[in-house]
C-alpha cells in the first residue's frame, strides 16, 4: 500500500534561490515539450512520445545550460508529468467530457519538483534531507517515515516550502468490528450517521470569506510586477492555505474517528461535479469537500482493514427506511412523515438508514430491521 507523509523544510535563502531557478528552468522545459507535441501534430499531423522527449534532453542541455542546475530524473519527470496530462486529454475526449487541452506554465505556476528515486538525487539523515545541487536542507520530522521510501516532491506554497515522500508499507489490519454505519453527508449538517448523530458544518469559507475578500481587494489594487503585489499575492495564498488546512483538519479528524468506531462503513457515491452545476449551492458544496471526506474514509478504512461501501445515493431520501413505501419531497423538506406505517423522522437520518441497508445488501450482509422511529423528534 502506498502513502503520501508531507513535511515541513526550512531552506536558507541560497537554498530557497536555487530551488526557485530549479523551478523555473522545470518550466520552461515543460513549455518547451508541449510546444514541440502540439507544433509537431499541427504541422506534421506527428506525435511524439514520452521517451523521444527524454531522449532530447541531454542535448538541450547543451543548448541550454541552465538545464544542468537541475538533477537528470527531475527533468525526466517533466516529461512525464505531460505525458499524462496529454493522456488524461485525450481520456476525456474518448468520454465525451470537456476534454482540456494542456497548457503553458505562466511564471510562478510551477510549484514542485519530483525525485523518482530513493537515494538517487536525494536521502533524509537525521533533520536533513539531502538535495542533489541544491545541499542539506532542514526538515521538521513531525513523525518518522514508516514503510519504504519511494519518490520525494519538493513543492513550493504560499511563500513555504514542504517535502512530500511517497512510501510503500504493508499496515497491519485492526482487530475485526462487525459494527456498521450509515453516512448521508449534507450542507444543514456536514454529515448525518444511521446512529442519529449529527457532524455539524463548519463552513470554513464562509467563515474567513471576509478575510479573503479584503486580501483580494487589496491584491487588484497594486500595480503587476510591483513588490506590494507580491507581498498582496502572498497574503491571499495565505487565507487560501488557511481555509484549506482547517477542512483537512476536520475531515481526516471525522474520518479516523469513523474507522476507529466501525467496522463497515457505508457512504453515498455522489456526482459532485454535476451538483456544482447549481449555482445557488455551488459555493457551500465546495467548501463541505463530501469527496475529500470519502476519499478520507476510503484510505482510512483500508488501512485498518474495515469494509467500505460507496452506494447509488438515488431515492435513499424519498424511501421510508421502515416500511419501503416512496414518499416523495422536495429539498426544503427536511422531515420525512410516512403516510403508511406512521414514520416521523429527519430526512437525513432516514437517507443514512437507507444508505446503511444498501450497503450491508452489497456485501451479502442481511441487514437488521429499522426500529420503530415513529415520533422521533
Amino acid at each position: 500500500m502506498n502513502k503520501s507523509l508531507k513535511y515541513r523544510l526550512y531552506p536558507t535563502k541560497h537554498q530557497q534561490q536555487l530551488l526557485q531557478e530549479q523551478l523555473q528552468e522545470c518550466r520552461w522545459l515543460y513549455n518547451h515539450f508541449l510546444e514541440e507535441r502540439k507544433n509537431a501534430w499541427e504541422q506534421e499531423r506527428r506525435s511524439i512520445s514520452y521517451f523521444q522527449q527524454c531522449n532530447s534532453i541531454p542535448a538541450l542541455k547543451k543548448e541550454r545550460p541552465s538545464l544542468n542546475k537541475v538533477y537528470s530524473q527531475v527533468l525526466q519527470n517533466v516529461a512525464d508529468r505531460l505525458d499524462k496530462a496529454f493522456a488524461n486529454f485525450f481520456r476525456r475526449l474518448k468520454k465525451g467530457e470537456e476534454p482540456g487541452y494542456p497548457r503553458f506554465k505562466g511564471f510562478d505556476r510551477y510549484d514542485s519538483l519530483t525525485y523518482k528515486q530513493a537515494g538517487f538525487g536525494w536521502k533524509v539523515h537525521g533533520n536533513c534531507l539531502e538535495l542533489f545541487k541544491t545541499g542539506n536542507i532542514e526538515i521538521k520530522l513531525h513523525r518518522p517515515p514508516v514503510g519504504k521510501l519511494k519518490t520525494c516532491t519538493i513543492r513550493r506554497q504560499s511563500g513555504k516550502w514542504y517535502a512530500c515522500f511517497c512510501v510503500e508499507y504493508a499496515p497491519e489490519p485492526w482487530p475485526e468490528n462487525e459494527k456498521a454505519i450509515g453516512i448521508d453527508v449534507g450542507l444543514e449538517s456536514f454529515a448525518t450517521l444511521s446512529t442519529n448523530k449529527r457532524i455539524a458544518n463548519p463552513r470554513f469559507f464562509k467563515t474567513d470569506e471576509k478575510a479573503l475578500v479584503k486580501a483580494q481587494r487589496g491584491l487588484s489594487k497594486q500595480i503587476k510586477g510591483t513588490p506590494e503585489r507580491r507581498k498582496a499575492k502572498k497574503i491571499v495564498s495565505r487565507v487560501h492555505e488557511r481555509i484549506a488546512n482547517r477542512r483537512h483538519n476536520f475531515i481526516h479528524q471525522e474520518a479516523r474517528k469513523i474507522v476507529n468506531t466501525f467496522g463497515i462503513i457505508c457512504i453515498e457515491k455522489l456526482n459532485i461535479k454535476s451538483m456544482l452545476k447549481n449555482h445557488f449551492l455551488a459555493k457551500s458544496i465546495a467548501d463541505v469537500a463530501w469527496n475529500q471526506f470519502a476519499q478520507a474514509l476510503a484510505r482510512k478504512a483500508e488501512e485498518a482493514g474495515r469494509k467500505f461501501v460507496a452506494i447509488d445515493p438515488r431515492n435513499t431520501s424519498q424511501i421510508c427506511s421502515r416500511c419501503g413505501a416512496t414518499v416523495e419531497k422536495t429539498l426544503s423538506t427536511r422531515w420525512h412523515d410516512c403516510p403508511i406505517c406512521d414514520a416521523h423522522l429527519h430526512r437525513d437520518f432516514n437517507a443514512s438508514l437507507n444508505i446503511l441497508r444498501l450497503g450491508l445488501q452489497s456485501l451479502g450482509i442481511q441487514p437488521v430491521e429499522a426500529p420503530d422511529f415513529s415520533r422521533v423528534e
